[in-house]
């Protein structure tokens, strides 16, 4: 199979990401211009092309391109992307107008299906070549998560037939579904992603230092879920266990970082690349410092209270560290180019719809007055975003 093909994937996923991004803008704009339109429907359009079409296409078309054996799996592979993208447009044309119901259901269970025959391909048909190598440890374990996340939409079936929309249950399936979605299947497989950047450079960590860096990694995934789990005001055990799987998680990526340093990848990289990547460290290290606040009861509660620093934190964590990783890796590996200009107008719309979330959020808290225009001045702020896309997007399809 030719990069191009590969290319053409990341080029698919990008349009999921503008297509999310500009569903984005109409639930902006919405409480200005007052569409037609059913706002939590399209929420969850816009939520799952945003996880299912931008991220997931990206990550398994960067994984497949890096690690499988081409020959062998070239008509498969297309067949399963294929079958993705059926499940991808079909919940595009149904979640906007009946949001969940028969018809996204479906497709959401479809989705569902091909993500599970994806990993069992992707386990059939890994090069011999890297046998145990580091960065495929961390991909499977990525992969693993990704199937554990998919406990939480199968349980959400039987929960509103027996318990009801309205039980606790009910959150913590979806709770349950993002948090191994964001901290176990799309940040291992962005670390496996960086981990084979490095080996490709000729840098290998030695196993016993990362086989201590993957159990401390695991433990910090599997204890931070309790962390969202603290809006039930739980025993204050489920407060210790989160909080030591923040630490883990705070200590797993410092030791990345000292064992990545060793390494002589940064020395290859371009200026743009060398951009993302401390943005992303930058960032990452935001997530974890605000992960480690919310195990605190005080600041837990203060996170169910004023929900702005809840969409912060997930905005932060996917158009921030998720995001902005898959754009170095598209670049670095050659299938995607992101140019200064078109990423400087996305951060820009990041920086400024993060940094109002999270005023809105304080002064919720403070009993600030929320300055006048606000949600004017976010909506506009916001166009940046898909504006960056669109630009990067025509600017790729320029050079093919």
């Amino acid at each position: 199979m030719k990069d191009s093909i590969y290319q053409r994937h990341i080029r698919v996923a990008m349009v999921y990401f503008a297509i999310a991004a500009l569903l984005g803008i109409l639930l902006r704009f919405y409480p200005i211009i007052h569409f037609g339109f059913n706002y939590r429907y399209v929420v969850h359009a816009h939520s799952h092309i945003a996880l299912l079409g931008w991220v997931y296409v990206a990550l398994t078309t960067l994984i497949h391109c890096c690690f499988v054996k081409k020959d062998t799996s070239d008509r498969r592979y297309e067949h399963i992307f294929w079958a993705t993208q059926i499940a991808l447009i079909g919940m595009l044309l149904t979640f906007p107008f009946q949001g969940y119901a028969l018809l996204s259901i479906i497709f959401s269970t479809l989705f569902l299906i091909v993500s599970y025959v994806f990993f069992h391909h992707f386990s059939k048909h890994i090069h011999p070549k890297f046998g145990n190598s580091n960065a495929l440890r961390c991909i499977k374990a990525a992969l693993w998560y990704m199937v554990i996340s998919s406990l939480g939409p199968w349980a959400l079936g039987v929960i509103m037939a027996t318990l009801g929309a309205q039980s606790i249950w009910y959150r913590l399936a979806i709770y349950f579904y993002l948090h191994f979605q964001y901290n176990g299947w799309m940040l291992l497989a962005l670390i496996g992603l960086f981990l084979f950047a490095m080996e490709r450079c000729g840098t290998a960590i030695p196993k016993k230092s990362f086989m201590r860096f993957l159990w401390i990694l695991n433990a910090g995934v599997v204890l931070t879920f309790f962390l969202s789990t603290l809006w039930t005001r739980p025993s204050p055990g489920f407060y210790v266990l989160g909080g030591i799987g923040a630490l883990a998680q705070c200590c797993s990526f410092v030791l990345l970082w000292v064992l990545a340093k060793k390494g002589n990848l940064v020395q290859q990289l371009s200026i743009i690349q060398y951009l993302l990547l401390r943005t992303v460290m930058v960032l990452v290290t935001i997530k974890i410092i605000l992960q480690l606040l919310t195990s605190l009861p005080y600041f837990a509660q203060m996170a169910v209270i004023h929900l702005d620093f809840t969409i912060g934190y997930l905005h932060l964590t996917f158009l921030g560290v998720i995001s902005m990783g898959l754009f170095f890796f598209v670049d670095h590996f050659g299938l995607f180019r992101i140019t200064k200009r078109p990423y400087l107008l996305y951060v820009l719309g990041f920086l400024i719809t993060e940094s109002l979330i999270f005023y809105k959020g304080l002064a919720a808290w403070q009993h600030w007055a929320v300055f006048n225009r606000y949600t004017e001045i976010l909506a506009w702020g916001s166009l940046f975003i898909p504006l960056g896309l669109l630009i990067m997007l025509a600017r790729n399809r320029a050079k093919t």
